[in-house]
């Protein structure tokens, strides 16, 4: 990993992305983490605010306001809901968006409700002890077999009312964040924020640089995207163009690698604008920045969602290439380089 000119914007981008890793903001509870956002881009020097959605608009500058490009990340994740106390005093929860109780079990969780604090628990399955339940390993999970455990001294729902919980309080599982010595970094919700810390490092980027990009220049990050509508609303007049940064699909059948950046040419909403595809294709290419084109089969994106409310705008998909999406997510540092050259190759 040797020193290059974008070594200390990777650096910058990791930080934060470990700094807003540690705000929880699962889809629905998200006005801390879009407060942390609005006053980064501030501090950098840009002109930023909360929309009417929660989510933060951004100008980055530029001079063809009728040609506007528009970057969308999001920051709201995966988490839960209480949807119901049981009488022992444990409780059942409902995901937030596409939360996967297979690999969310005996995750340590905390509850925050909307007038008392929060509370600690585990997310585990019922009769959790291997040496007492003898079915343990036939059950399967899913968010009617597990339920979160809290550390409290409660034995009923009474109990629990008590503390103050009740149904619809958010359920925050823990990120369980780390950086290895070999630059990969592993996380719960690098997806999308991971992508929020390469935007806040590419409008340092702008600004270190005394950069006036061609053409108007914003960030939207988004709110809701883990629920389909975070990229409805907000596209400030004369933009012609949405790319959504947000993570690469790394797995089988795909070629993309965690240290590679990702462009999007199809998902599950169909095809992605071909000019903006071969586009970014070219400015990969300029920068020489490791790139991998791929078919993404179970993908939806906030730009998808921006066609959809029905602005004219051709539309792009771009990120960082991220394995084991949706449960314990890791992507490394050169996927993170790689996508700020993209960015900057194709933006500037």
């Amino acid at each position: 990993m040797g020193a290059n000119k974008f070594s200390e914007y990777t650096d910058f981008i990791m930080n934060k992305t470990v700094e807003l890793l540690n705000i929880d903001s699962p889809t629905g509870y998200t006005d801390d983490a879009a407060a942390w956002v609005k006053k980064e881009f501030e501090d950098l020097g840009y002109e930023a605010s909360i929309t009417k959605k929660g989510g933060v608009l951004v100008n980055l500058t530029g001079t063809d306001a009728d040609n506007g490009l528009f970057l969308e990340a999001h920051t709201d994740t995966l988490g839960g809901m209480v949807s119901s106390i049981k009488s022992t005093g444990r409780l059942a929860i409902t995901p937030l968006g596409g939360m996967n109780a297979n690999n969310a079990e005996t995750e340590n969780v905390r509850v925050v409700t909307k007038f008392n604090g929060e509370y600690e628990g585990t997310f585990q399955l019922e009769n959790a002890s291997i040496h007492v339940n003898g079915e343990y390993d036939d059950v399967k999970r899913s968010f009617d077999t597990c339920e979160v455990v809290l550390d409290e001294d409660v034995k009923s729902k009474e109990d629990v009312e008590k503390l103050g919980i009740g149904v619809g309080d958010i359920v925050c599982f823990e990120p369980n964040t780390r950086i290895t010595k070999s630059g990969y970094i592993k996380s719960r919700f690098l997806d999308d924020k991971l992508s929020v810390g390469i935007l806040l490092g590419f409008a340092k980027y702008i600004k270190d640089h005394d950069i006036t990009p061609s053409r108007a220049l914003y960030a939207h990050v988004t709110v809701f995207e883990e629920v389909g509508h975070g990229g409805c609303a907000s596209v400030p007049e004369g933009v012609t163009e949405a790319i959504s940064v947000d993570m690469g699909c790394v797995g089988e059948g795909l070629s993309c690698t965690e240290r590679q950046v990702s462009i999007c040419a199809k998902d599950s909403g169909g095809p992605y604008a071909y000019s903006v595809v071969k586009g970014l294709m070219e400015a990969a290419k300029k920068m020489e920045a490791d790139f991998a084109v791929d078919v993404y089969p179970h993908y939806g994106s906030d730009v998808e969602a921006t066609l959809g409310a029905g602005f004219d705008v051709k539309h792009g998909l771009i990120g960082a290439g991220v394995y084991a999406s949706h449960g314990y997510e890791r992507s490394h540092r050169d996927g993170v380089e790689n996508t700020l050259k993209l960015l900057i190759g194709y933006a500037l």
